[in-house]
């Protein structure tokens, strides 16, 4: 009897043009985190640009593959909620109140959570009704 763990033959091929994208992706994100912790302010806010239309890029790009369209698309939210809780703090106004007890920086609670209910759909609505679909994670 063969106790050895199946290898799924299903494979997930990502084209090189996508990979170096996401790879450069990774690099911008870096520069605009890297700027934000020193507070180069013009470089923080310049590199959200190409950080944020690369992440709408490689999500739409997946968008017929439901587990990385989900991701990608919380990833998307989460640099948009990234990026306005570090203009927040470069224009400080992120400890200033807004009202019912939050401040502007706690805007950024709207796309991160925006990412979470993306997540969750995935995990507790699309993927319990389609257990056949293959997952990329």
């Amino acid at each position: 009897m063969d106790t050895s763990p199946r290898v799924s033959t299903s494979y997930y091929k990502i084209p090189v043009q996508y990979r170096k994208m996401e790879n450069l992706h990774i690099v911008f994100w870096l520069f605009k985190d890297v700027a934000w912790c020193m507070g180069w302010k013009i470089l923080g806010v310049v590199m959200i640009i190409p950080t944020l239309v690369i992440s709408i890029i490689i999500a739409w790009r997946n968008r017929s593959i439901m587990s990385e369209w989900c991701h990608n698309l919380a990833i998307t939210l989460w640099i948009s909620a990234n990026s306005l809780w570090m203009i927040t703090e470069f224009i400080h106004l992120d400890t200033t109140p807004l009202g019912a007890g939050f401040t502007y920086k706690q805007l950024a609670l709207i796309p991160f959570i925006a990412g979470l209910i993306t997540v969750m759909y995935y995990y507790f609505i699309w993927k319990p009704k389609h257990p056949e679909e293959a997952e990329t994670m």
